[in-house]
C-alpha cells in the first residue's frame, strides 16, 4: 500500500508540475523511487493510475457539488450558477492534476468516469432547479446534462487558456448557461 500511495502521489505532483504528457510511467517510477519493471506490479498501465487519481478528484467534486446543491442560499439561476461554477473553478484551481487529467488526459477510461460524474450531478442539478421553481415542469432532464457538458468545454478552454482558468472565459460560461437555463424558465401566470 505504501508503495502504491508513493506511485499515486508521484504522478499527481507530475501532472501538477509539468502536464500530463510528462507524466510517464517512467517519470512517475522514477520520482516515486520505484523501477520502471516495478510499476507494473502495482499498475498495468498509465491509463490505470491516471484512473484511480481521477476517480479521487471526482469523490471529492462529488461533495462540493452536492454540498452546493443541498445549500438552501442560492435561490435563482444566477445564484446556483455562480455557486456551482465558483466551487469547480475552485477545486480545479487548487488540483492541478485534476484539470491535466479532466481535460488533456482523456481516454475511454477517464472519459466515463467524468460522465459518470456529469450524469449524477446534471440529474441532482435538474431536481433542485424543478423544485425551486426555476424550469418548468416539462424541462427534458437532458437539458442539465446538455449543461454540464457545456461546462465542461468552457471550462476546458478556461484552463487552455491560462493554468489557473481564464475569468474571462469562466464569465463567458455563467452567461451562457444562465442564458440556457432561463429559456426553461416557468411561464408567467
Amino acid at each position: 500500500m505504501e508503495r502504491r500511495r508513493a506511485i499515486l502521489d508521484a504522478a499527481e505532483a507530475l501532472l501538477a508540475e509539468q502536464g500530463y504528457e510528462a507524466a510517464t510511467l517512467k517519470a512517475i517510477g522514477e520520482r516515486a523511487g520505484i523501477p520502471t519493471a516495478s510499476m507494473y506490479h502495482y499498475f498495468p498501465d498509465r491509463h490505470q493510475v491516471d484512473a484511480e487519481l481521477l476517480q479521487h478528484h471526482v469523490q471529492q467534486l462529488d461533495a462540493i457539488v452536492n454540498g452546493v446543491l443541498e445549500d438552501p442560499g442560492p435561490s435563482t439561476l444566477e445564484g446556483i450558477a455562480d455557486a456551482l461554477v465558483d466551487a469547480v473553478l475552485d477545486y480545479f484551481r487548487g488540483h492541478r492534476s485534476c484539470t491535466e487529467l479532466w481535460f488533456a488526459g482523456r481516454n475511454e477510461t477517464l472519459d466515463a468516469l467524468v460522465r459518470g460524474f456529469d450524469e449524477a450531478q446534471a440529474e441532482r442539478l435538474w431536481l433542485l432547479l424543478f423544485e425551486r421553481n426555476l424550469i418548468a415542469a416539462d424541462t427534458p432532464r437532458h437539458v442539465a446534462q446538455i449543461a454540464f457538458e457545456v461546462a465542461n468545454r468552457f471550462f476546458d478552454i478556461a484552463f487552455r487558456r491560462s493554468p489557473d482558468g481564464d475569468d474571462v472565459t469562466i464569465d463567458e460560461g455563467r452567461r451562457m448557461l444562465t442564458a440556457y437555463f432561463r429559456t426553461y424558465a416557468p411561464a408567467e401566470a
